[in-house]
């Protein structure tokens, strides 16, 4: 098929994947309605065009924690990255690579923290959840430190997990999930030989390490519903702000008090983020949210934001919502489905070229000229 656009990845993804794959990274929480809500208000954000201005030196370049990212944009923490594509995280961190910006690895990982690192150039970054084993989170940031991870992304919004319906009814949760999910690979052939065949092992890779055996597909729910921790505070969280000394980022931010409260915790950034629509089902899109949120920190903490962005138009309207940059999950999930490495590579060239034809159009030279004044007034 053609591709011209993360819609089109999106497709092909669906096509190529088991069905209880695809709607883990597709779906939402309850009815979906944050889900569609952030695709929804983002797109409804209209700019403010210019016209016949000298737009010969534009620069998508920025700065953030010290790193130079050629465009403002992060490979967000997608979980079980390596049953999309074969060994995934390693594809989608050389991807990023090339290209210039982070790449965010998850705490469900499939491959583990070291081979990822071992196998890119640039360092990445790394995410990690709020859970009970705290001796399990520790290891992690040793490891994490030793891989030569800069940022730390801590995600606080999953104190307990949302309702995702459409698991039960994918094979992701529920009864016979074992054989539903043979059956639906025996349907896939080209993925269960490219990714069930030749992309083992399929362990959680970092959970694995730490508990010295494996730990699969099979684990992952069980293992995550033990370990959610919905008492733990700001105050009980101060010791990875001492346990790490490189830049912190809070993920799940969606109230403007609670990003004072990260500022106040010594937080350099948060991301402005309801999970993508996966755990609280009603709140605000991550595009209505943002403003009042960059409003209330402006200056004290970096902002960054995730939730609904398919493109590099959808960039650049986060970007004058109030985002420094912002975070690219399942559009990426969805090309590392469709064509692994070429897939990811191919979609950051797209949002590229969306992101210029939209500075192009607003008369922003540069990545800071992207403002409030870059909406058009209703």
């Amino acid at each position: 098929m053609i591709i011209s656009s993360s819609s089109d990845y999106r497709e092909a993804a669906r096509r190529r994947l088991p069905p209880f794959l695809f709607h883990y990274i597709d779906g939402g929480s309850y009815a979906e309605r944050t889900l569609e809500r952030n695709a929804g208000d983002l797109a409804d954000v209209a700019l403010r065009q210019r016209v016949l201005h000298d737009m010969s030196g534009l620069d998508l370049s920025t700065q953030l924690f010290d790193e130079r990212l050629s465009m403002p944009v992060v490979l967000a923490p997608v979980g079980l990255t390596g049953m999309y594509a074969r060994r995934g995280e390693v594809q989608a961190a050389r991807a990023a690579v090339r290209h210039g910006i982070p790449f965010t690895m998850s705490t469900v990982s499939i491959c583990p923290i070291e081979e990822v690192a071992s196998a890119v150039e640039r360092p990445m970054w790394f995410q990690l959840y709020v859970l009970k084993d705290r001796g399990f989170m520790k290891s992690a940031l040793e490891r994490a430190r030793a891989a030569g991870v800069t940022t730390l992304v801590f995600t606080v919004d999953l104190p307990v997990p949302g309702a995702r319906y459409r698991d039960a009814h994918s094979g992701m949760s529920g009864p016979h999930t074992a054989l539903r999910r043979a059956l639906q690979a025996v349907a896939h052939p080209r993925w269960a030989w490219d990714v069930g065949v030749m992309g083992r092992p399929h362990d959680l890779g970092n959970v694995s390490r730490y508990l010295d055996k494996p730990t699969g597909l099979g684990d992952y729910i069980g293992w995550l519903n033990a370990n959610f921790e919905p008492s733990i505070t700001w105050q009980e969280a101060e010791w990875i702000r001492d346990a790490w000394t490189g830049p912190l980022v809070i993920k799940g931010i969606l109230d403007p008090e609670d990003a004072r409260e990260a500022a106040r915790f010594g937080a350099d950034g948060i991301v402005v983020s309801n999970h993508g629509g996966r755990q609280l089902d009603g709140v605000l899109s991550t595009a209505r949210a943002l403003p009042a949120i960059a409003d209330a920190v402006q200056g004290d903490l970096a902002v960054l934001a995730d939730s609904g962005i398919r493109s590099g138009l959808d960039v650049v309207r986060m970007l004058a919502l109030g985002a420094d940059t912002v975070l690219v999950g399942r559009a990426y999930a969805y090309a590392l489905a469709a064509q692994g490495e070429t897939g990811v590579s191919n979609l950051l060239e797209l949002i590229e070229k969306e992101m210029r034809v939209a500075m192009t159009l607003t008369g922003a030279r540069t990545i800071a000229d992207i403002t409030t004044g870059s909406l058009a007034q209703p």
